[in-house]
């Protein structure tokens, strides 16, 4: 099962501000919903622990994540890999850094595939559940860049 999501906002930081944001897990990680820790390999491999509850399958899932692509301050792309019970998830997720009126469009998207007996016990919960997820991150990520600039706009999308 995939689950897609994209979309945009702006805020009033420079894009070297937003791009070294998005590339810091020590500033990133703690905004992902159920958060739980972090643990740094090197600069662009990392690992995060958050918990998952769909249906009656909840715990742990651990995600080892690499910055796989890193061109600052335009694009950062995350590739992860990550278990819990029931299930494994690969997922994509890159930010697109662009100069915008006052300070710097941030333009997402990213892809979540998973895999194996969740998807069955879930099914229809995984999508709804995952875009909730991902907007709670976003509106996260903008709070979080916003905080020390003012404020800022937003223009939200997402597809399925």
């Amino acid at each position: 099962m995939a689950i897609k999501f994209n979309g945009k906002f702006e805020v009033k930081r420079t894009p070297e501000e937003v791009y070294d944001f998005l590339t810091d897990p020590n500033k990133f990680a703690p905004l992902l919903p159920e958060f739980q820790n972090l643990s740094v390999q090197d600069a662009t491999h990392f690992t995060v622990k958050v918990n998952v509850g769909v249906s009656y399958i909840k715990g742990a899932a651990d995600v080892k994540m690499h910055l796989a692509e890193a061109d600052r301050p335009k694009r950062a792309q995350y590739k992860g890999q990550g278990s819990v019970a029931g299930g494994n998830v690969s997922l994509v997720a890159g930010f697109d850094v662009t100069p915008a009126n006052e300070g710097a469009q941030v333009a997402w998207q990213g892809e979540a595939q998973i895999f194996g007996r969740l998807t069955s016990v879930a099914g229809g919960l995984l999508e709804p559940l995952g875009k909730k997820n991902v907007q709670k991150l976003i509106d996260s990520l903008q709070a979080a860049l916003t905080r020390e600039s003012g404020s800022a706009g937003t223009q939200v999308s997402e597809t399925a």
